[in-house]
């Protein structure tokens, strides 16, 4: 997506630990088949502290090295159509930007929280997520975590083409699930495997929501209007991390009965439900048949 030059971003709404690394560890217990199904494990929503391992030891808001560079460097929309923190930071700004207007137009209040980047490992509520754990939301410390070579293995490991609304996707994904922390939504049935299972509904209802931000992202200010092959990039983006496709090329099989995420078909489908309607309310993912 391409943002308008003229907005000034608020580098406030991230916290940048690149170059500090973490202290603890992440553990695969055993049965595990990889690195690949680790990162499909936790990727846009799950949590790595339940995959073993990882003992936090400040969970808390780190500065490092780079954070001043990001405060100066990253002020206005023509730096995020430029550089990828930039853009990942004007995504942060616009996402809760349109979940604060639209909570405020319910009566309620949205609740900003910081995307935190990192490189290597760094410590979280959830334990301690490395390079290979991917983004994700961690309910605990109600932080989103990303380190930025992501959108490379996305590219390299996952098969898709990129672009810049594939990486706004993942942001309003993880986002989605924050969403659904503050209305009392996210953890309700999310341990549920299976097709039809509460890890499902909830991962399509994170894409779903994802969706409705694209609708309203233009609104926000931040961004010019979406154009057709900025949403195909988002829907490829979607269909790359479904589960039906990495269980096909990581073992040649497709298993319904363990899906967390939902098939590529279903992540295409919800997100564009929400990018069409640009309601929430169209998000139930939890009532019928996904």
């Amino acid at each position: 997506m391409t943002f308008n030059p003229n907005i000034q971003l608020d580098p406030g709404q991230i916290t940048d630990r690149r170059g500090l690394g973490g202290a603890g560890r992440i553990g695969i217990g055993g049965g595990g088949i990889g690195l690949l199904l680790l990162i499909v494990y936790v990727l846009l929503g799950g949590d790595p502290g339940a995959l073993g391992g990882g003992a936090v030891t400040d969970p808390g808001a780190v500065t490092g090295p780079e954070s001043s560079a990001l405060a100066t460097d990253c002020k206005t929309g023509q730096d995020a159509n430029t550089r990828d923190d930039c853009r990942i930071l004007g995504y942060v700004n616009s996402i809760q930007a349109y979940w604060k207007n639209e909570f405020a137009a319910s009566g309620e209040t949205y609740s900003p929280v910081d995307t935190v980047l990192f490189s290597g490992a760094t410590d979280t509520g959830c334990g301690t997520a490395s390079s290979s754990t991917g983004p994700f939301y961690c309910p605990p410390d109600q932080l989103v975590y990303l380190d930025l070579d992501f959108f490379k293995q996305l590219r390299t490991q996952f098969g898709a083409q990129g672009g810049s609304l594939a990486q706004g996707y993942v942001i309003a994904h993880e986002y989605g699930h924050h969403v659904q922390d503050l209305l009392g939504i996210l953890g309700r049935q999310s341990s549920q495997e299976g097709a039809q299972g509460g890890s499902v509904r909830t991962e399509l209802q994170a894409d779903c929501f994802a969706g409705v931000w694209t609708n309203h992202a233009a609104s926000t200010g931040y961004l010019e209007p979406v154009t057709d092959q900025q949403i195909a990039d988002a829907l490829d983006a979607a269909a790359a991390v479904g589960d039906d496709r990495i269980q096909q090329a990581s073992t040649g099989q497709v298993d319904p009965d363990s899906w967390t995420h939902g098939s590529s078909a279903e992540r295409q489908q919800w997100f564009s439900t929400g990018n069409r309607t640009g309601d929430p309310s169209a998000c139930d993912t939890f009532n019928g048949p996904v």
